[in-house]
């Protein structure tokens, strides 16, 4: 008796070798996130994350929606939330958590990352 396998379906987007990263979404987070995600009625984006030079302490945090999957990317699935982490900023994110707050005292996505030894003044940029 022989049993027959199906090859998993490849999406031509997806990375060939899927990484994975360490960022963490909060529940807020991934409720938020969905809730924008579903406002674009598109199903080809996931939140990037990304570290990039700049601000007042060296380095500067963006997150954005993105069709592109880039060679070396880091994957990680939430739920259906997808958030993608290029491969130079993966280091420098290991271990940070994205929360989402709308409250009076704080609004908006929050970003704990245990590898900033330090930050600006105004908390947008790290180092």
């Amino acid at each position: 008796m022989s049993t027959q396998t199906s090859e998993p379906t490849t999406d031509a987007t997806a990375p060939a070798e899927a990484k994975t990263h360490g960022v963490d979404l909060s529940a807020p987070a991934v409720e938020k996130v969905r809730a924008l995600l579903e406002q674009t009625d598109r199903d080809d984006l996931r939140l990037r994350v990304a570290v990039q030079p700049g601000g007042c302490s060296g380095l500067i945090y963006q997150l954005y929606f993105d069709e592109r999957t880039l060679d070396g990317d880091a994957l990680r699935d939430f739920d259906g939330v997808e958030v993608v982490v290029d491969k130079m900023s993966v280091p420098y994110l290991e271990g940070a958590t994205i929360d989402f707050a709308d409250t009076i005292e704080k609004q908006g996505f929050t970003i704990d990352n245990p590898n900033a030894g330090s930050s600006c003044a105004c908390g947008d940029s790290f180092s």
